[in-house]
C-alpha cells in the first residue's frame, strides 16, 4: 500500500496516492481511509476555525480514490459494496467529520442512479462519474418546498430554492430533486454544477460541520433531458416503479440514514483518539483528592471514563457493521429485480434506526465527555477538541432522534414496519 507523511493535504499527497492506484481489497480500502484521515487531522481544527472551503481536501479524497470505492470496476471503480463504503466514511470522519460527511453524501449521490434509475441510466451515470472523476453534491432538502419541475419537449426544467445543499460549491455535478408540475411525482436528475442556473448563497457558517459547504442554493431554469430523469420512461413520461407498493427507489432513505450514523461514529472515535493524545502527554494528575497519583493515566476516574467510552463506541461499531451488512445484502438480493417487500425493507430500516439512536447518543456523550479526562487546558480554541461535539450536534438535528425511538418502539411492540418517508 505504501505510506503518506501525515501533513496537510498537498500536491505531494495527490501524486503519491495517484501512483499507488486504487486499493484491491476491503482492508486495503480501509487502510487508505486511515491514511487520508491522518492527513486531514493535522490541520482540521485550524480549517474549522477559518471555515475554509474544502477544495484541497476534496481533491485529496479524489486522489486517494475514495470517491470511487463503490463504483463498478468495469468503469474504473473500486467494486466494493456499501458495507465497505460505510466503514470508509467512518475512517475519514475520525480525522475530519466534515470530510467524512462529504464523502458519505458523495457516495450516496453518486449511486443514486443505481437505486432510483433504470438499468441503462445506472450504467451510463456510473460511467460518466467514474471516467470524469466527478465529486457529486446534492440539493435535496425535504424540509424545504420541493423544486418545481416543468416538462418542455424533450427536457425537464428545475426551478426553486433550497436553504441547504451539501458539497455543491465544490462539486462537479449535482443531484437535483423536485416534483413534476401537475403531479405528486418526484424526479431526481444529475446536472453539471457549474452553470448560470445554479447560484450558491455561500452562507454556510454554522457551529458544526463547518467544512461541508452546506449553504443555500437557488435553481433557475436548470435543464436536463428527459432521458436523465432517473427512473422515468422518457417516452411515456411515467415513473417505472409507479405500480409497485414499495418502490425500490425508497431504499435511498435507509441507505443515507446509515451514512449519517457512520460519520457520527467516526467523529466520536476521532474525539476519543485526540483526547487520548492529550491525556497521555499533557493532562496532569489531580493533587487534592487524598489518593494522589503521579500521572493522569494512573487516575482511577480517568481510566474508568476512557474504558466506558471505548466499550460503548466499540459496541456501536459492531451494530453499525451489522446494519451495513443488512443494507448490502438487501441490494444483493433485490437489486436486479427491483422488488422488495414492506417487511424486508422495514426490517433493514429498523437496523438502521437502531444504530442511528445509538450512534447519536454515544458520539454526543463521548465528544462532550472527553473534556472530563483532558482538563481545562484542553479547552483552548486552537486545540479544537470542541469541534467533535459541534459536528455531531449540528448534523444530528437533521431529524429528531426521538422519532427514530418511537419508530423502533412501534416496530418492536406492534410489529409495524415503517412506511417509507424522506427520513425512514
Amino acid at each position: 500500500m505504501g505510506s503518506v507523511d501525515p501533513t496537510t493535504a498537498s500536491p505531494d499527497h495527490y501524486s503519491k496516492f495517484a501512483s499507488l492506484g486504487l486499493p484491491k481489497t476491503a482492508e486495503q480500502w480501509l487502510a487508505r481511509g486511515r491514511e487520508v484521515a491522518q492527513i486531514l487531522a493535522v490541520d482540521a481544527a485550524q480549517r474549522d476555525i477559518e471555515n475554509r472551503s474544502p477544495v484541497k481536501e476534496v481533491k485529496l479524497l479524489k486522489a486517494a480514490g475514495l470517491t470511487k470505492v463503490l463504483g463498478p470496476k468495469e468503469y474504473g471503480g473500486g467494486g466494493q459494496d456499501w458495507s465497505v463504503g460505510y466503514k470508509l466514511i467512518r475512517e475519514v470522519a475520525k480525522g475530519d467529520g466534515s470530510l467524512g460527511m462529504l464523502l458519505g453524501y458523495h457516495l450516496l449521490w453518486s449511486t443514486t442512479a443505481n437505486v432510483v434509475g433504470t438499468d441503462e441510466q445506472k450504467h451510463r451515470t456510473q460511467k460518466l462519474i467514474l471516467e470524469n472523476d466527478w465529486f457529486i453534491g446534492g440539493a435535496v432538502n425535504p424540509r424545504n418546498a420541493d423544486l418545481k419541475i416543468t416538462s418542455d419537449g424533450d427536457e425537464i426544467v428545475f426551478n426553486g430554492h433550497k436553504n441547504f445543499n451539501t458539497g455543491g460549491v465544490i462539486s462537479d455535478a449535482t443531484i437535483l430533486e423536485g416534483v413534476l408540475e401537475g403531479t405528486d411525482q418526484h424526479i431526481f436528475a444529475l446536472v453539471p454544477t457549474r452553470q448560470p442556473g445554479i447560484q450558491f448563497g455561500h452562507d454556510w457558517d454554522n457551529v458544526g460541520m463547518r467544512l461541508t459547504e452546506s449553504g443555500s442554493v437557488r435553481i433557475d431554469n436548470v435543464r436536463a433531458p428527459w432521458t436523465d430523469a432517473l427512473g422515468w420512461d422518457a417516452q411515456t413520461k411515467k415513473p417505472i416503479d409507479a405500480v409497485l407498493k414499495i418502490p425500490f427507489a425508497s431504499l435511498l432513505l435507509p441507505t443515507i440514514q446509515l451514512v449519517f450514523s457512520n460519520f457520527y461514529l467516526g467523529i466520536g472515535l476521532g474525539a476519543l483518539d485526540e483526547a487520548r493524545k492529550w491525556t497521555t502527554t499533557k493532562t496532569r494528575a489531580w493533587p487534592f483528592g487524598g489518593d494522589n497519583k503521579e500521572r493522569a493515566t494512573d487516575e482511577f476516574y480517568i481510566l474508568s471514563r476512557y474504558g466506558s467510552f471505548f466499550a460503548h463506541l466499540r459496541a456501536a461499531e459492531a451494530l453499525a457493521d451489522r446494519a451495513g451488512d443488512e443494507i448490502s445484502s438487501l441490494y444483493a438480493d433485490h437489486g436486479e429485480k427491483r422488488d422488495v417487500s414492506a417487511e424486508r425493507r422495514g426490517e433493514v430500516a429498523e437496523w438502521v434506526a437502531s444504530i442511528k439512536v445509538v450512534a447519536t447518543d454515544e458520539a454526543l456523550k463521548v465528544a462532550a465527555g472527553i473534556f472530563e479526562v483532558t482538563g481545562a487546558s484542553a479547552t483552548v480554541r486552537k486545540v479544537g477538541l470542541d469541534r467533535f461535539w459541534r459536528d455531531v450536534r449540528t448534523h444530528s438535528l437533521h431529524d429528531p432522534v426521538a422519532y427514530k425511538e418511537r419508530e423502533l418502539g412501534r416496530y418492536f411492540l406492534l410489529g409495524e414496519a415503517p412506511e417509507p418517508t424522506w427520513y425512514t
